[in-house]
């Protein structure tokens, strides 16, 4: 693992600290409707405010083409303060110039201000060099705590660490040394789950997995492309037909790095995805026609459970049925209630990121159970492909 500056190396006594958030949140009618990322940042701003720093928050929301009134961070103000705590936050009406500035020039020790949309400004996703000068002088230190933007070589994310001081927030470490368990540095044997619905969307992925760990399981739709190039009948399932010599390419790669490549042995098909219909449990070869796969089988269940109570350490992304569609739940629950049951047992160090295995997990009551659950979602794609995240290289000591 790179070393990192943290929160243990800094004393902010005094300092002008800017945290990069994301506070990329769902509002509605002017509120925030899930606040899980403001609560997952507060432990580090109110850790910050306590040992006397004067916190200035930034943030993207949403993707602005200008200054969108629709899209300003001023309604995020009650939930953040309501997570702090109560704490005041002050708003400043711009990320830089004159209203930041004195929005950070009016702050005490101790006190909080979150500035307007960083993308208001299209320095900041051109990584300009004079927006992340602006930004930088308005503190004395910069704290990343957005791995979810890290994939993003942006002025608050990858600029602005070179110019200020730089530290990973207590969220950002956590992301850090959970993915360094994972994948960096994990207990073997290894396996990971990947689900989803194309082959294609994540190629790199599953191209740099197969040197990593030494058990891939594919499942939802994905798993049906891989399935065909073996001569099975997939029916009307969801399949690229044309990324079947991939298919072919990635089980030749697996072999040869010595991992096993599980798929589905029975599948739950129906003649269409919704509520209600009939459906039916089939070997893997045995799909009808007028049939589509809608969710591994309890077969399948039962196998990739047995496989995974003899690893140590699961990465998960994806899930491995139509999970949102009842049935079609059946495996993916089964599976995270397993991963679970393993992971309290302390059998097995799992740990899951992306947006719809993150509610998948949510659906089988278990996204507090397991090791480490990433909010992230692009970043935690990209990390999984192997590739470096310009907003991580920029924290590593010694870059």
């Amino acid at each position: 693992m790179a070393l990192f500056r943290t929160l243990d190396d800094l004393d902010p006594n005094g300092k002008r600290v800017l945290v990069r958030a994301d506070l990329n949140v769902p509002v509605a009618d002017g509120k925030v409707t899930d606040a899980s990322r403001i609560e997952r940042l507060a432990p580090t701003l109110r850790e910050l405010a306590d040992k006397g720093a004067r916190v200035v928050v930034v943030s993207h929301f949403g993707r602005p083409k200008n200054h969108e009134p629709d899209l300003s961070l001023r309604p995020i103000v009650p939930t953040l303060a309501a997570a702090l705590d109560g704490r005041k936050v002050v708003f400043a009406e711009d990320c830089i110039g004159a209203p930041a500035q004195r929005a950070v020039d009016g702050l005490r020790d101790g006190e909080i201000a979150l500035l307007e949309n960083l993308r208001f400004h299209k320095g900041e996703e051109k990584n300009d060099p004079a927006f992340a000068k602006a930004l930088a002088a308005l503190a004395d230190v910069y704290v990343d705590d957005a791995f979810s933007a890290a994939h993003r070589a942006h002025a608050s994310t990858e600029a602005v660490a070179h110019l200020l001081p730089a530290y990973a927030g207590r969220l950002m470490q956590a992301e850090l040394i959970a993915l360094d368990k994972a994948l960096d540095n994990p207990a073997r044997p290894v396996a990971a789950i990947v689900g989803g619905a194309k082959v294609s969307t994540k190629l790199d992925l599953l191209d740099n997995l197969v040197s990593k760990v030494q058990l891939l399981i594919i499942g939802g739709a994905m798993a049906n492309t891989p399935l065909l190039a073996e001569g099975k009948s997939v029916g009307k399932s969801l399949v690229e037909r044309d990324m079947i010599e991939t298919a072919h390419h990635l089980a030749a790669k697996a072999k040869e790095a010595s991992c096993e490549l599980v798929l589905p042995v029975d599948v739950v098909v129906a003649p269409a995805l919704k509520p209600g219909v009939p459906i039916m449990t089939v070997a893997a070869d045995r799909v009808p026609e007028d049939q589509m796969i809608l969710d591994i089988g309890p077969r399948s269940v039962a196998l990739i459970c047995e496989k995974l109570a003899a690893c140590r350490t699961l990465v998960w992304n994806g899930p491995v049925g139509a999970f949102e569609t009842k049935p079609f739940d059946k495996a993916t629950t089964a599976i995270a209630q397993q991963v679970a049951a393993l992971t309290r047992a302390r059998r097995l160090v799992s740990v899951a990121g992306g947006g719809d295995t993150v509610a998948a997990l949510l659906h089988a009551g278990v996204v507090d159970q397991l090791s480490y659950v990433s909010a992230a979602g692009g970043a935690f794609l990209e990390w999984l492909e192997g590739k470096t995240l310009p907003g991580i290289k920029a924290l590593e000591v010694g870059r």
